[in-house]
């Protein structure tokens, strides 16, 4: 997987975007499971197909895009709102990006980190390991980069999060990821209630950290990404439930700026599974 991964990783950004959005649409076209829960999916939140029809073949370029952000040339990247970022780190009590399952999530942590690490240290994001041994070891060396700093999805990984905060750095996580049993509480999603990550804010409320809102826009024809950042519309819920709420409200506000790059395939509503 690794000499595959090397190869695309040389090809041009719109190259592997198109490449990608081929694969995208047979993915679509061979799984009913997939069409189905896409389409509900985006109904829940008031979309027809016809609306979210481009997301099938973002769905693909994000596949395809990844061999070239972990181990290809830089692609341009520019950035709406970094005086929000700024403003955030100036403030000393760390701060907590969430980033939901729209555009290119892979480019938000990498950026940011490039940005920042020299004057505020690494940034930490939450991942989940891939359960393949083969791409588990390919993600393990792809996230193995200067500014940047992987945490799993356990005790361990959480406390690195906080320490990380308290010492006035920045973490990352996607709040629209189900966790695991026992890590959530369920909460409206679009009208639908979903599992939802706990984790996302009691990190804010236990550190006082800024919690500030990203996602990566993919330009078109291989341009590169534009990163978006966002302020909360208000200040997060003071009690851990109606914050959780709110930090899907929030979500839904980042998905409706682009409803075309959001993965609707994703399992967003099922059912948490219990850690090995």
């Amino acid at each position: 997987m690794f000499v595959l991964y090397r190869f695309l990783s040389v090809w041009p950004l719109a190259l592997l975007h198109g490449v990608g959005a081929a694969l995208g649409w047979l993915t679509w076209l061979a799984s009913p499971t997939y069409r189905r829960r896409f389409a509900g999916n985006a109904a829940l939140a008031g979309y027809g197909f016809g609306q979210v029809r481009p997301a099938v073949a973002h769905a693909g370029r994000m596949v395809m895009e990844m061999p070239r952000l972990w181990f290809g040339p830089p692609v341009p990247v520019r950035w709406d709102g970094a005086d929000l970022v700024d403003a955030a780190y100036a403030a000393g009590k760390g701060v907590v990006f969430f980033t939901p399952h729209l555009g290119c999530f892979e480019i938000t942590a990498q950026d940011v980190a490039g940005h920042y690490r020299a004057a505020h240290g690494p940034l930490t994001v939450l991942y989940r390991p891939a359960r393949q041994a083969a791409l588990a070891q390919v993600l393990e060396t792809a996230r193995r980069r200067e500014g940047l700093q992987t945490v799993p999805t356990t005790l361990t990984g959480v406390r690195q999060m906080i320490k990380a905060l308290r010492a006035g750095r920045a973490v990352g996580l996607l709040p629209d990821q189900v966790p695991p049993e026992g890590m959530g509480q369920w909460a409206p999603f679009f009208g639908q209630s979903a599992y939802t990550m706990t984790l996302a804010a009691r990190l804010v409320l236990q550190t006082g950290a800024t919690p500030l809102l990203v996602w990566g826009e993919r330009l078109p024809r291989g341009r590169g990404f534009c990163l978006h950042f966002r302020a909360l519309a208000e200040p997060l819920a003071g009690q851990l439930e109606p914050a959780v709420a709110q930090i899907n409200r929030e979500m839904e506000s980042l998905i409706r700026e682009c409803p075309q790059q959001y993965l609707w395939g994703y399992g967003r509503y099922k059912k948490p599974r219990a850690e090995p």
